[in-house]
């Protein structure tokens, strides 16, 4: 079921927008790093799942593939919704992709620094870029205010352990080292910090760390994935 989004109390980094218009003319400005098309969707996204049949990794899904499933009334009111947000996105001179996921990959060896997608996180591009995102079902990514996070490179024990993997002084060299292993992106909560979700349905442009953004990256990460639950329906650009 989709979920309208408030704003947590006293957050004014994200700004509610009312439509798919707003969601992509508006800027991301005055420390704004989060735009909301906050949605109550029609349709059974659930069934989608399930007559997708058994999925085991990361599957993207197109048009035809949403098309040749066999649906009730509410799951084509899901897949038009579905196919309806892509065009929408394609339209606006972006490539989306929509994603059945069952889980991430977590990494093999996170040493001090994790850098799978269940970590508090900044997207990053080279030049001005966002990231557009939207959960349809069973949980939804998590948000956690810029003035909550700490980068996890900027924890003395943190930043100890990595110089010692790193093997140099703490110099322009070892800033090049964490920003090419992506450590630089990765955050902490720090004590009582009140992570929130972004809702089911809801459409998000979120602001990446790019060279001159006038705002700091919107931080966030996927949901823990908890055993048997059912695959999540992804929707990123």
């Amino acid at each position: 079921m989709s979920s309208p989004f408030t704003p947590p109390p006293g957050y004014s980094r994200i700004k509610i927008v009312g439509s798919f218009e707003e969601l992509v003319s508006t800027p991301l400005v005055d420390g704004v790093n989060a735009l909301c098309w906050s949605r109550m969707l029609p349709g059974d996204f659930a069934e989608i799942v399930t007559k997708l049949g058994a999925i085991e990794e990361i599957t993207s899904l197109d048009d035809d593939d949403l098309h040749a499933l066999t649906l009730s009334a509410a799951g084509q009111a899901a897949r038009d919704v579905l196919i309806e947000d892509q065009r929408l996105l394609r339209e606006h001179g972006l490539s989306p992709t929509l994603d059945c996921i069952p889980a991430y990959p977590r990494d093999e060896e996170p040493g001090p620094v994790p850098t799978d997608v269940y970590s508090f996180h900044a997207d990053s591009a080279t030049v001005m870029a966002d990231t557009f995102l939207c959960s349809y079902n069973e949980a939804s990514s998590e948000g956690l205010r810029n003035e909550e996070a700490r980068r996890r490179v900027d924890v003395p024990e943190t930043r100890t352990e990595l110089l010692k993997l790193h093997g140099g002084a703490d110099d322009e060299a070892f800033l090049v080292y964490l920003n090419e292993n992506f450590f630089d992106l990765h955050y902490v909560p720090v004590p009582h910090a009140r992570p929130f979700s972004f809702g089911l349905g809801n459409l998000w442009r979120i602001a990446t760390d790019y060279p001159g953004s006038p705002v700091p990256p919107c931080v966030h990460r996927a949901p823990t994935t908890r055993p048997g639950q059912p695959p999540r329906l992804l929707l990123i650009s």
